[in-house]
C-alpha cells in the first residue's frame, strides 16, 4: 500500500534537521503530507526540566516561530505540512500537558513515554546492571504509563508503543499480558498507535510495534497511523519504501488524520 502521510518527523526545533531539507525529502519520496512532531516537555518536575535544558528541547518556547516557518514552506511545496508536536508523557504531568496543548493549538499531538524511573528508556548503561526483577519492574512501569497515555485522550497518536524493545537490557521482557492490556486501552480510546520505522535500519532492526504486538492490536481492529520518526532527510528517503512494503505485506491501511 502506498505511503501517503508521514506524521512523525523531526526538525532543528528539537533533534532533527533543517525544515526545508526535510520537506524536500518528503516531497521527493512522493508523500502527500508530512508532520513535524518535534520533541517537547512541559513538566514542572526538576529532573525533567534539567533534562530538557541539557538536550536543548525548547519547542514550548519556539513553536510559534516554527509555525511561521511552516506557513512559508506551505507556499513553496506541493504537499501538506502539519504543525504537530511529540510530547513527553508522564501521568504526573497531565495538567501541564493539557494546558499547553490547549494553548498551543497544534494540528495534532503525538504522545510518547520516554522515561521510566526518571531515566530515558534508551539508556542501556542504567538498566543493564539491574537484576532481572528490577528490569521487569521497569518494563511494567513503561506499559503502565503507556496505558495512562492512551486513556488520557490527550493525543491523536501514541508513538513507538513498545519503545523498551530498543534497549537490549529491556528487550524481550514485554509479555503477552502487556500487549493485551495496551490493546484494551487502544480499543476504548480515540488515540491510535503508529507504525514507527525509527529503528528499522539500525541495531534493533524492527518496526514498532514488534510483530507479536502488532498482531494483537490488529486482531482487535485497532487502526494505525504511520511515522518514520525521521531526523534527517535521508531517513525519509530510506524508510519510505520499507514502510510501504511493511504496510502492503500486512494489509494495513493507515489512518489519515485529515481529509
Amino acid at each position: 500500500m502506498a505511503l501517503t502521510h508521514d506524521y512523525h518527523v523531526h526538525s532543528t526545533y528539537s533533534d532533527g534537521s533543517f525544515l526545508p531539507g526535510m520537506v524536500r525529502a518528503a516531497a521527493d519520496a512522493g508523500l502527500d503530507g508530512v508532520g513535524f512532531a518535534d520533541h517537547c516537555n512541559v513538566s514542572d518536575r526538576e529532573a525533567m526540566r534539567r533534562a530538557k535544558y541539557r538536550l536543548g528541547f525548547n519547542l514550548d518556547l519556539t513553536y510559534e516561530r516554527r509555525r511561521e516557518a511552516i506557513r512559508t514552506l506551505r507556499e513553496q511545496f506541493d504537499l501538506r505540512i502539519f504543525d504537530a508536536v511529540e510530547m513527553d508523557y508522564d501521568p504526573a504531568d497531565e495538567a501541564e500537558i493539557r494546558s499547553f496543548l490547549d494553548r498551543a493549538g497544534f494540528d495534532y499531538a503525538v504522545g510518547s513515554v520516554h522515561a521510566v524511573e526518571g531515566v530515558n528508556v534508551h539508556t542501556e548503561s542504567y538498566f543493564e546492571g539491574k537484576s532481572t526483577a528490577e528490569r521487569r519492574a521497569a518494563v511494567d512501569d513503561y506499559y503502565e504509563k503507556l496505558i495512562a497515555l492512551v486513556d488520557s485522550e490527550l493525543f491523536e497518536i501514541a508513538a513507538h508503543v513498545d519503545l523498551v524493545e530498543r534497549n537490549p537490557a529491556l528487550r524481550d521482557l514485554t509479555t503477552p499480558e502487556h500487549h493485551e492490556r495496551v490493546a484494551d486501552a487502544f480499543e476504548r480510546s480515540s488515540t491510535v498507535p503508529e507504525v514507527n520505522a525509527g529503528r528499522v535500519l539500525r541495531e534493533y532492526g524492527e518496526f514498532h510495534p514488534a510483530p507479536s504486538f502488532l498482531e494483537t492490536l490488529f486482531d482487535r481492529g485497532v487502526s494505525f497511523a504511520v511515522g518514520s520518526d525521521s531526523h534527517r532527510p535521508a531517513d525519509i528517503r530510506d524508510r519510505a519504501p520499507l514502510i510501504e512494503d511493511f504496510l502492503t505485506e500486512r494489509g494495513i491501511e493507515p489512518v489519515r488524520l485529515f481529509d
